[in-house]
């Protein structure tokens, strides 16, 4: 599977998938975010696709875990927003990383 891949035109640009809807965040901010957030991905080279979370622990989405568990297999970078006190758990093998260089304090990478 790895070798068909690895012929596939490699992107210009990394794009950025997003899961779910922002809870409490305004419009501006979450322009804001998607554009710091590609911007560092530009920065750091990267040019493939990455995900985008936006979680909610006071109205918690279970599709989600299931949704984190198909993308850690792929390889490609995941990202959490979070919208309320929590990030959201995961199994002792995973952790979040706060994302301190986000202003917001509320970004983190899996």
């Amino acid at each position: 599977m790895k070798l068909l891949q690895f012929f596939r035109p490699k992107p210009s640009q990394p794009t950025i998938d997003i899961y779910s809807q922002p809870i409490g965040v305004s419009p501006e901010q979450v322009q804001s975010l998607v554009e710091w957030l590609f911007a560092s991905l530009l920065n750091a080279g990267y040019r493939g696709k990455s995900h985008l979370i936006w979680y909610d622990s006071n109205n918690p989405d279970p599709s989600l875990e299931q949704t984190i568990q198909k993308l850690i297999r792929r390889d490609e970078p995941i990202f959490l927003y979070r919208c309320s006190n929590r990030t959201m758990p995961l199994s002792q093998q995973y952790y979040w990383r706060m994302m301190e260089e986000q202003p917001s304090m509320r970004v983190y990478q899996l």
